[in-house]
C-alpha cells in the first residue's frame, strides 16, 4: 500500500511540474494591423469596416461570424495553433480578455487601418495603430497588475508579435479615388519611402514597448485580389498600379527590417514576403487545390469583386478551393498556405529566418 502511495504521489508530482513547464514555456502572442488581422476588435466600435454577419464564420468551428474577415480561422489563429497556444488571443476589446486569458496575449488589429493616420477615415471608428500601441501600454499595466511588473515584461520580451500593415495605405488612401491627397502630394516612388519611414517608427515603438521577436508581413499581390481585377483590372488582368505599388514597397519593407536588426544587434523583426506566398497560388492556383484565384467565393458583380460580404451576396459551395473568400481576403485554406510558409518557408520568403527556426533557437534560451 505504502508503495502504491508513494508511486502515486510522485506521479502526481510529476504532473504538476509537466503543468508548470507548460505554463511556462506557453508563449504569448500579440497581433497589430488590419483586416487581414483583425480577430474581433471591430465588433466593439461604430464602423462600417465590420465582419460580424454571415456568411463571415461560415467555416468557423462556432459557424458563427466572429469578427473576422474570413470565411472561417485567420491567419493569428493558425499561427496560434502552429506554435501551440491554449488558444488565439483575444480581440483586445472583448469583455472576455481578463484574468489568467491575458496571459495567451491580445489581438489589438482593426480592420481598415494603416501605417498614416489618414488611411481608412472613411471608416470612421477604428483603432488606428498609434492607438494600438497605447493599448498594448494599458495591457502590459493590466498584466503587471496580476502577476507583477517583472513577469509581465518577461512575458512580454518573450512573446511572439505579429503585425500586418500597408495595404490598406494604397487601396484606401493613395489609390481610393482619383486625384486623392496623397497622390496629389507624392508622385508613387516617393510615397513608398514615405510610408516606409512611417512604418520604421512604429516598429521602434514597438520594441520600446517590449516586443523582441515581431513577424512583419508585407503586402499581398494587391492589384491580383477580386475587387481590384473588377474595378481597374482589364480582362481578368491583374491591376498594373497596385502590383507596381506592391513590387516597390515589400522589397524596401525587407531592407528597412534588416537595417533595423543591425542597428539593434538582434534579429528582432523578421520579414514574411506574404507578396511572393500569395502569387505562388494567384499565378497557378491549381498546383494547390484551388479552383480559381480570381474569382471570391463570397460577393458579386465580376470576379464576385464588388461590394462586400452580405447574405445577398452569391456564395460558392465549397470554400476550400477558392484562394480568396471575399473580394479583399484570403479563403482560410489560402490563409493555412500563408503560414505554412511563414513556419517553414526558405529565405525568399522569411528573411532573416522562418518562424520553425525562431521557436528552435529560442527553446533553447
Amino acid at each position: 500500500m505504502a508503495t502504491l502511495c508513494t508511486i502515486f504521489v510522485a506521479l502526481f508530482s510529476a504532473a504538476l511540474m509537466l503543468v508548470a513547464t507548460t505554463r511556462v514555456e506557453a508563449r504569448a502572442f500579440f497581433v497589430f494591423g488590419d483586416s487581414l488581422v483583425d480577430s474581433g476588435n471591430n465588433n466593439y466600435l461604430a464602423t462600417t469596416a465590420r465582419a460580424d454577419a454571415p456568411p463571415y464564420g461560415i467555416d468557423y468551428p462556432t459557424r458563427r461570424a466572429t469578427g473576422r474577415f474570413s470565411n472561417g480561422l485567420n491567419i493569428p489563429d493558425l499561427i496560434s495553433e502552429s506554435i501551440g497556444a491554449s488558444e488565439s488571443p483575444l480581440p483586445y476589446l472583448s469583455p472576455a480578455l481578463n484574468g489568467p486569458r491575458l496571459l495567451v496575449g491580445a489581438n489589438f488589429a482593426s480592420a481598415g487601418v494603416g501605417i498614416l493616420n489618414d488611411t481608412g477615415v472613411q471608416f470612421v471608428n477604428i483603432i488606428r495603430i498609434g492607438q494600438q500601441l497605447q493599448y498594448f501600454q494599458q495591457y502590459q499595466q493590466r498584466v503587471s497588475g496580476l502577476i507583477g511588473a517583472e513577469e509581465a515584461q518577461r512575458l512580454v520580451n518573450q512573446a511572439l508579435v505579429l503585425i500586418t500593415l500597408g495595404g490598406n495605405d494604397f487601396v484606401n488612401n493613395y489609390y481610393l479615388v482619383p486625384f486623392s491627397a496623397r497622390s496629389r502630394q507624392f508622385a508613387l516612388p516617393d510615397y513608398v519611402p514615405f510610408l516606409i519611414s512611417e512604418y520604421r517608427k512604429i516598429l521602434l515603438r514597438l520594441y520600446e514597448l517590449g516586443a523582441r521577436r515581431v513577424l512583419v508581413t508585407g503586402t499581398g499581390p494587391l492589384g491580383c485580389v477580386p475587387a481590384e481585377l473588377a474595378m481597374r483590372g482589364r480582362n481578368g488582368e491583374c491591376s498594373t498600379e497596385l502590383q507596381q505599388a506592391a513590387a516597390l514597397f515589400n522589397p524596401q519593407l525587407t531592407q528597412m527590417l534588416l537595417a533595423l536588426n543591425d542597428q539593434l544587434g538582434d534579429n528582432v523583426f523578421i520579414a514574411a514576403n506574404t507578396q511572393l506566398t500569395h502569387y505562388d497560388f494567384i499565378s497557378n492556383p491549381q498546383a494547390f487545390g484551388f479552383v480559381t484565384s480570381k474569382v471570391a467565393c463570397c460577393g458579386q458583380g465580376p470576379f464576385n469583386g464588388l461590394g462586400l460580404c452580405t447574405q445577398l451576396s452569391n456564395l460558392c459551395p465549397n470554400r476550400d478551393v477558392y484562394a480568396f473568400w471575399d473580394p479583399f481576403h484570403p479563403s482560410e485554406r489560402a490563409n493555412r498556405l500563408i503560414v505554412q510558409q511563414i513556419m517553414t518557408g526558405s529565405i525568399e520568403y522569411m528573411n532573416p529566418m522562418n518562424l520553425s527556426t525562431i521557436l528552435a533557437l529560442d527553446s533553447r534560451t
